[in-house]
């Protein structure tokens, strides 16, 4: 859903409210409009900014990205903030599957972005770890960003569920995690986090980008 156009020139001077909901999993949820881009926070955390979600467009920045018809696995989907991107901003024709446990989520991203996408993407609602239990499939790239509100849940950082995103890689793909490095709380345990990551992936290395620390898996 493309903003009216007096929205669009109202969100360069402040940020206005578009809509409020919520759910089970998420209490509040708030989409804005914000320098002419839909943003969707929680009361603690934003999980989607178009072409700014700095963190994942910053990293896509300094990469190799897969050649066009890759197959692009998404783990967390916000507003689609990583497919608008690759589309809009690196002109990318990737195929997407993406896994939100949140109806609500998908009920907004297909409302404000989706639906104006011309890339494939197939959306499923489901937990990722079960997700992951029973996937097949092998992805060119997968991109992990789950969080509860600001905190990634425990079964995502453990050994196990790294194996079974490994196992769902192509030969040549390519797992970029993102994981909150702000707080000195955020930094010791991503540091912790990521001392199992190389055990899983030992050719790992970490990118710093505003606020939090991508890690990929080669």
């Amino acid at each position: 859903m493309k903003p009216k156009f007096w929205k669009r020139m109202l969100s360069y001077f402040y940020d206005v409210p578009i809509e409020r909901t919520g759910s089970d999993n998420n209490p509040v949820l708030d989409v804005f409009l914000v320098k002419g881009r839909y943003q969707l926070c929680t009361d603690k955390a934003i999980y989607s900014f178009a072409d700014k979600y700095d963190n994942f467009r910053d990293t896509f920045e300094q990469l190799i990205l897969p050649d066009d018809g890759a197959v692009a696995l998404l783990l967390g989907l916000g507003l689609g903030s990583i497919p608008f991107m690759l589309e809009n901003t690196f002109k990318k024709k990737y195929s997407y599957t993406g896994i939100e446990l949140d109806d609500e989520i998908i009920y907004l991203a297909s409302k404000y972005v989706l639906d104006d996408l011309k890339s494939d993407i197939e959306i499923h609602t489901a937990d990722a770890m079960v997700f992951m239990e029973i996937n097949d499939q092998k992805y060119d790239m997968i991109c992990m960003d789950i969080f509860d509100s600001d905190v990634i849940p425990a079964q995502f950082e453990t050994k196990h569920y790294l194996e079974k995103l490994k196992s769902a890689l192509s030969p040549d793909g390519l797992l970029i995690y993102n994981r909150l490095y702000q707080t000195k709380s955020d930094q010791v345990n991503t540091s912790k986090f990521y001392e199992a990551f190389v055990t899983v992936f030992p050719d790992a290395r970490k990118l710093p980008i505003a606020g939090n620390m991508m890690i990929l898996s080669k």
